[in-house]
Formats: C-alpha cells, structure tokens, sequence
C-alpha cells in the first residue's frame, strides 16, 4: 500500500538517487539505526522490539500444545501472524488482515521455516498426536518504511529470547533455535538500487527484492514485489547488498 507522492517530491527523490544520495543523507547502501530489546511482552515465552530509524515492530511468541499437521506428524508447528495496527499509519484501518499484512507474515514464515531456524523436529511431544506450536505474533506499532527487514529481525530476536514454558510436557534444557537468519529488502527506484528504504522512497520506487541470508550467506527465501522489473545484474547486485548488510543486521541480534 503507497501513499500519492507529488510529481515534484518523486522527481526529488529520483534525483538524489541518480546522485547516490537520499533524503534522510545516507548512501545507497547504509541502513538506518538499528536498536533492539528483548523481553518487553511479560507475558510472552519470548519477545522483543525493533527499531529501524523511525519505524518500530513488536513480535511476541507464544508456545502452545498443538496437534501436527498429517504430512509431517513428528514435527512442531510454526505460525505467523502480522497486524497493522491503526496507530502505526493512516494507511492502516481496522479489521482483517489485508494483502499486505498477509505478504508481511508470509515472508516471515517463510524466512524462519526455510531457514531451518528451529529445528521443528524436536517439538514433537507424541507422534501423530500432540506437538508444540510456536506462534509469532507482529505488530507494527510505527510505519516509516521496511517493515519486512524490521519484522525478521523482531522475530529472529524474539525466538532466541524464548524461555521454555512451564509445562511438564516440555523436556528440552533449551528452546531449540539455531540459526540467525535476517532478511535484507532492496528497493529499486528508476533504475538505483538502494537498502532499508524510508516512507517516502518506498512510495516511489519502482520494485523491491527482498532476500533472505544465513551466516554463511547462503540465500534461504526470497520475495518480489512492486510492479517493476529487476534485470539479472540487478539482483546479483541486490544479492551483494544482502550478503553486506545481513552481516551488520545479524551483529544487532
């Protein structure tokens, strides 16, 4: 969902960006300040929030019996859900999820699932019957732009602050999580390509690639969007910009 940008504030931002300039004075390839906290939900097995320049997201994660899926009866379960709330934008409204919080919570999922970050096959309590499920919860709670980037990294931070519950039933010393992977969003923007794009750049770039790493670099998901088009050197490109930055995102986790 964008924002009606004015002719003259788009040609603005193009042109900073031809200049390898942007609005808020960072390079093409520098992220905003990243700050994040853990254990901000008491009531939560774990959490924490993220801050990425001015956009904030909340993750908390809650572990619960549940029963497995029939295609994989010895494995636990992964649920992901994201809420926009109306505080966040006035671009957000009350109600059901919309497209947008769909895609944010797919991209989660799937960079966590993917990833191999929990090793899901230890959740299993008995076979065919009862599993552990872990649900991740985000919520947006201010919009400035990237909130891909922000909710990986939120959910990432909120699994590894995970206390096991208490419940006779869990037998793990340790919640088992063993991966760190973050998500990196490279926006296009008449052809510039640039990382953790603010509010205003994502109202008016062209496409977005949003690339999923592990500490090794090695890709684990990834996701377009926009209507625009990423030629061959372009996501090689995004790739490098992915690899660069996961490194500094993954030293904040």
């Amino acid at each position: 969902m964008k924002e009606m940008v004015s002719s003259v504030k788009r040609d603005y931002i193009v042109n900073l960006a031809s200049q390898g300039k942007r609005l808020d004075g960072r390079t093409l390839d520098q992220l905003r300040e990243i700050e994040v906290r853990r254990g901000v939900i008491g009531t939560a097995q774990g959490s924490a929030l993220v801050k990425l320049g001015n956009t904030q997201v909340m993750v908390g994660v809650k572990i619960e019996h549940g029963e497995p899926f029939p295609d994989t009866p010895t494995s636990g379960i992964l649920v992901v859900n994201a809420e926009l709330l109306p505080l966040a934008s006035p671009l957000f409204e009350p109600g059901p999820p919309n497209e947008d919080a769909i895609e944010l919570a797919r991209v989660v999922d799937r960079t966590i699932r993917e990833s191999q970050a929990i090793d899901l096959e230890k959740l299993c309590i008995k076979e065919g019957e009862d599993v552990w499920a872990v649900f991740i919860d985000i919520y947006v709670l201010d919009h400035d732009g990237n909130l891909i980037d922000s909710s990986v990294m939120a959910s990432v931070a909120a699994l590894h602050d995970i206390k096991p519950p208490k419940d006779p039933e869990w037998t793990l010393p340790t919640f088992p999580i063993r991966r760190k992977p973050v998500a990196v969003t490279v926006a296009k923007v008449n052809g510039v390509l640039m990382v953790d794009a603010g509010l205003e750049e994502e109202n008016v770039m062209d496409a977005r690639l949003t690339i999923s790493t592990l500490e090794d670099g090695t890709i684990c998901a990834m996701q377009k969007g926009g209507s625009g088009f990423l030629e061959r050197r372009e996501i090689e490109e995004a790739y490098e910009l992915a690899r660069k930055c996961g490194e500094e995102i993954r030293k904040k986790l």
